[in-house]
């Protein structure tokens, strides 16, 4: 069974235990513990935006001009998604 450790803090109180000692404190309890896996490492670099305000393209119909707000900049994208 794969879990993350947010899904295990709603159930009990972790007090910021590391991963790993988590993972030998519950093989110690008697449950098998395979992997512990960074949930996020191939992430790394990944920018998230705000989308600030969507107008239709002037010279395309199924395009959009999108104002962006991302890693505190401000940026205009051209976007074919419908959403």
């Amino acid at each position: 069974m794969k879990f993350t450790l947010n899904w295990l803090q709603q159930y009990v109180q972790l007090h910021s235990i590391a991963p790993g000692k988590l993972a030998d404190d519950l093989t110690m309890l008697g449950l098998e513990v395979d992997s512990v896996d960074p949930l996020y490492e191939e992430l790394s670099g990944l920018l998230t935006a705000k989308v600030i305000s969507v107008t239709p393209h002037p010279n395309a119909d199924k395009l959009t001009l999108c104002q962006v707000e991302a890693g505190g900049n401000t940026l205009q994208v051209v976007c074919g998604a419908p959403n």
